[in-house]
């Protein structure tokens, strides 16, 4: 196992890394919308999403990969009526074929932003 870690996407704000190495795969813990380089949180839902799509693409480059290494990301949002904004954001980021992928409505995320996404991607 190896942790992976870059300042171009935000630091960790726990006990965790901000990617993990196993087994031939990349496991991104949840990124949020942090600018890596002021520590502020975009606002508005399509500069978050953008924001998290970015910190994700600076850890899968400091790991050798790109979002075509993808094989699922998980999308935590704190309201299903951003669903359709996120997915046009989000799909901005990737080409086909997609990777596999799970949207989830939670009632709060960490400094209160409206959304979070983590990966998992294969060496």
């Amino acid at each position: 196992m190896k942790a992976i870690q870059t300042n171009q996407a935000p630091q960790a704000i726990g006990p965790y890394s901000q990617a993990v190495e196993a087994g031939g795969f990349l496991y991104v813990s949840g990124q949020i919308p942090i600018n890596p380089e002021n520590g502020e949180i975009a606002t508005g839902i399509v500069n978050q999403t953008e924001q998290v799509m970015k910190n994700i693409k600076a850890i899968l480059s400091e790991a050798g990969l790109s979002f075509s290494n993808v094989v699922k990301f998980t999308i935590y949002t704190t309201s299903m009526e951003d669903f359709p904004t996120i997915n046009d954001t989000y799909a901005k980021f990737l080409e086909e074929p997609y990777p596999a992928r799970a949207t989830v409505e939670v009632s709060k995320l960490p400094k209160d932003v409206l959304v979070e996404i983590d990966a998992v991607a294969f060496k």
